[in-house]
């Protein structure tokens, strides 16, 4: 059995639907229907954030939330996108997965905390929760992380713990990091027997003491580690497609999660 899916490479969309609608189409006639986005696409990158009123986030948010959810069901879609939320005037950096019926919104668990770069700071997310959020698709078990948590095991124990067949990334990554993301991801993927779709943003971003450039290098990695497929540094749409039966076999071949229910330190 195979599935499917699309990773949409896009810097900060403008107001209009026109660039999401035109690549949803185009995934729609292609038979997929899971898509993901980038971070920081439907709102302006963090730096940007930090300087604009609260009131026009959330109009933006708001904006966006409305076109997405009408996407989803006029394409009989699942779209997977970071946006930015606001509940009581507070901010949360967000996940949403948009269905042809329903939206389901998830709160990012670890924030980016670096003096030149402190989400943590700025949002107001609850980090007491560490679960990844999961679901089902066309029989995939589905699991979603972050980019910044890509770093920690707690996420990944999870991966395995859970039987995880595809983790989808949205991610914001910059500066001289390509190498060293495409390392971890490739050990990622072989370590827990799963496809990785990371989905990068491109464009960039300039302030006085540094300069943000987003590379894209938005890929997808298989089971045994390998790289099947990425995108260049500009715009551009990766259709991959999902093989659980790879899944098995990385399982079968390996059997790292087997050897942990043996020790009983996974039920």
């Amino acid at each position: 059995m195979s599935v499917k899916i699309a990773a949409i490479q896009l810097q900060t969309l403008p107001m209009s639907n026109a660039r999401l609608d035109y690549y949803i189409r185009r995934c729609a006639k292609m038979g997929v229907n899971l898509i993901t986005l980038g971070e920081y696409v439907l709102n302006n990158f963090f730096k940007e954030l930090e300087k604009i009123p609260s009131s026009m986030i959330k109009e933006q948010s708001e904006h966006r939330l409305a076109i997405l959810k009408d996407l989803a069901k006029s394409y009989n879609v699942t779209i997977i996108a970071p946006i930015i939320l606001y509940k009581k005037d507070k901010p949360y950096k967000a996940v949403a997965r948009f269905t042809p019926n329903i939206s389901f919104f998830y709160e990012q668990k670890i924030l980016i905390n670096y003096k030149h770069w402190d989400e943590d700071r700025f949002f107001a997310n609850n980090m007491k929760d560490m679960s990844i959020p999961l679901f089902i698709h066309e029989g995939l078990r589905v699991g979603i992380i972050s980019g910044f948590e890509a770093h920690f095991d707690i996420f990944w124990q999870q991966v395995m713990k859970k039987k995880v067949d595809l983790v989808l990334m949205p991610s914001v990554s910059t500066f001289e990091s390509r190498i060293r993301w495409s390392e971890l991801l490739k050990t990622r993927a072989f370590l827990n027997s799963a496809y990785i779709l990371r989905v990068n943003r491109v464009g960039s971003f300039k302030d006085k003491a540094h300069s943000w450039y987003f590379y894209g290098d938005t890929a997808l990695y298989s089971p045994d580690g390998t790289l099947e497929a990425s995108l260049g540094d500009g715009e551009e749409m990766l259709i991959g497609e999902i093989n659980i039966n790879a899944v098995i076999e990385a399982r079968k071949i390996w059997g790292f999660r087997n050897q942990l229910v043996k020790k009983e330190l996974l039920n």
